[in-house]
């Protein structure tokens, strides 16, 4: 069997600990959460108050850390056509993150890779909404029981829709 003296072991641990520290940031990108809203956020495209709509939040972070959270996807992507008449001093190419809350889990994803089924049978906090999904499967299995128009992925949004 092989001992360590106490000093040998302090070490060891020191860099098991460092280890798993960054084992944990590193794979902390992609699982840690994102902020939430405070209690009196306000979209800003609709005035209401974010927080009292928790399954529903979705969120713009700009290169400079700044955030806006929104009440629901269809607001966020009202937002992001038209950034400058709700932030002015800002532009699209200063978006850094954006991320909406998957509808059977609860957890924010990002926006960018989603799948959002419209015309459901579900509304939400503004009425008829894009209900996100982290998987298309599971985009087509709600669509199916909730009467979903269609599927579809973020670049596919526009003004029209």
């Amino acid at each position: 069997m092989f001992k360590l003296s106490e000093r040998a072991f302090s070490v060891f641990l020191l860099i098991v600990a460092g280890m798993g520290a960054a084992t944990i940031l590193g794979c902390g990108v992609a699982e840690t959460p994102f902020a939430d809203p405070g209690p009196d956020t306000e979209c800003p495209v609709c005035g209401m108050r974010v927080a009292d709509y928790p399954a529903w939040v979705a969120r713009v972070e700009f290169q400079d850390g700044s955030v806006e959270f929104f009440d629901g996807a269809k607001d966020m992507f009202k937002f992001l056509q038209d950034i400058p008449k709700y932030r002015p001093e800002m532009a699209v190419d200063q978006v850094a993150a954006i991320s909406v809350t998957e509808y059977e889990t609860a957890r924010r994803i990002d926006a960018r890779t989603a799948s959002f089924v419209i015309g459901s049978d579900v509304s939400g906090p503004m009425g008829n909404e894009l209900v996100p999904f982290e998987s298309e499967d599971a985009a087509a299995e709600f669509r199916a029981v909730h009467s979903g128009e269609r599927i579809v992925r973020f670049d596919e949004v526009d003004q029209d829709l």
